[in-house]
């Protein structure tokens, strides 16, 4: 979502880290094109004021001239206001007597079904016990898309005849909720294609029956600063807790992501980076704020990588890796458990310095490569996969004719696979030599 902003924002710093010394001139050069580069990518004009103040003040002092390491000093200073116009993190109210409600609010096709069934996976993972309520009566087959996520994931879903007021809706599903145990109650009420009174109306008539611990607003990223704008009325109407911020995945300009904070004053509580019902991830300010700058987002790539991965098998494969003892069948085992972590593309745009390689890599193209990828090795029997050189020629055309593939894609997978065998092991062998410790600890799967 952040890429023309990220370009534009590491070529800043790259023009001021090739100097030495920066003067008040510098600084004032290098803040107009910070500005620029932030109002292209559609930040609100009053936020982007506020953040060229405070970092200018900042980066003019004595903290910054009288350096050693300048141009990291105003890196720095950007990185810590970003994070503050992003503001704190927040995480979900749910103290105090059970059930909680989450009242979803937002206008039609932000994603508010979908999101729905997100925020109840996620909930369902951290042990609670949630209850799915279709109150969407308007749009047509909306309570049937719920239901069809709530069986899809294994999470019961409260529905009524169309025809029953939502607000009745949800202040049944709450007896309902009482009486079954369940511990969080999530209303995903109806939205309009614009905001009008009949629907403010009906969402305060359901706050009131239902006393919401949270009100939500789902607001789509791609909309820009009309998300700023749909979460000011919404906010006036019916008083907001917080915000989730949907398809920022897509190519926003992220202008939505950095302006709603400072404009309405309530938090973002959670990102929509996909379409899988577990992309929705709780909302990092101080990640998001790496990430446009460029400097990725390891932490969540290891929050993925332990709710994903089979930490005892990943664990394993990796000491085999070292030792020189992986094989094609450890090999099509790791390839099937990196794909549970995500797109490779959005995995990339997550390490240190891999933004541009990861948008020059284009998500068909990376997809189609691992299925093809999995398609050969698939292809091979289990003897061949534990030992590659048994596949003479007349082998290699079985696997090709049996993967769709050709006999030339066969041969370079086993030629890179070679390789990446011989890399591995002499990285294994200066571990030994050097004593540098677990590898693995330092992925943080140890």
């Amino acid at each position: 979502m952040f890429e023309s902003l990220q370009d534009k924002l590491q070529k800043v710093f790259k023009q001021i880290s090739n100097r030495g010394k920066l003067s008040e001139a510098d600084v004032d050069a290098a803040l107009r094109e910070v500005r620029l580069a932030l109002l292209e990518s559609d930040v609100n004009f009053k936020v982007v004021k506020d953040f060229i103040g405070r970092v200018r003040e900042r980066a003019v002092g004595a903290e910054v001239m009288r350096s050693l390491t300048p141009a990291q000093q105003v890196i720095k200073i950007v990185h810590e206001e970003l994070i503050a116009t992003l503001g704190a993190p927040a995480r979900l109210n749910l103290d105090g007597p059970t059930p909680h409600v989450v009242m979803l609010i937002g206008l039609q096709g932000s994603g508010k079904t979908t999101t729905a069934a997100k925020l109840a996976l996620l909930l369902k993972k951290s042990n609670h016990r949630p209850l799915l309520v279709a109150a969407d009566t308007r749009r047509p087959a909306a309570i049937e898309q719920l239901q069809v996520l709530g069986r899809q994931l294994d999470i019961p879903v409260h529905a009524e005849d169309g025809r029953v007021p939502p607000p009745d809706i949800c202040a049944n599903a709450l007896k309902v909720a009482r009486q079954q145990a369940h511990d969080v109650v999530i209303l995903d009420t109806a939205g309009r294609l614009h905001i009008d009174e009949e629907l403010m109306r009906e969402l305060v008539q359901v706050k009131s029956k239902t006393n919401p611990r949270e009100v939500l607003l789902v607001a789509d990223a791609m909309t820009g600063q009309d998300a700023v704008r749909v979460a000011e009325s919404f906010h006036q109407h019916v008083g907001l807790t917080g915000l989730i911020l949907t398809k920022v995945d897509g190519d926003a300009r992220g202008g939505a992501a950095i302006s709603i904070r400072s404009v309405t004053g309530v938090p973002i509580k959670f990102l929509g980076v996909g379409e899988k019902p577990s992309d929705l991830e709780p909302f990092h300010p101080d990640r998001l704020a790496s990430r446009i700058l460029g400097m990725g987002d390891v932490l969540t790539l290891i929050e993925r990588a332990q709710s994903s991965l089979d930490q005892e098998r990943a664990i394993k494969a990796g000491e085999r890796l070292l030792a020189g003892e992986f094989d094609l069948e450890d090999f099509l085992g790791q390839l099937r458990e990196i794909k549970k972590m995500g797109p490779l593309h959005q995995l990339l745009e997550l390490l240190p310095g891999m933004s541009r390689l990861a948008r020059d890599i284009t998500p068909e193209v990376t997809d189609t490569q691992l299925k093809r990828t999995e398609a050969i090795i698939s292809s091979m029997t289990r003897e061949e996969r534990r030992n590659p050189r048994l596949l003479n020629a007349s082998r290699k055309r079985r696997v090709a004719q049996g993967s769709g593939t050709s006999v030339q894609e066969v041969n370079e997978l086993l030629v890179q696979f070679r390789q990446m065998q011989r890399m591995m092991k002499q990285l294994g062998d200066i571990r030994k030599q050097r004593g540098l410790g677990s590898f693995l600890s330092g992925l943080g799967l140890r």
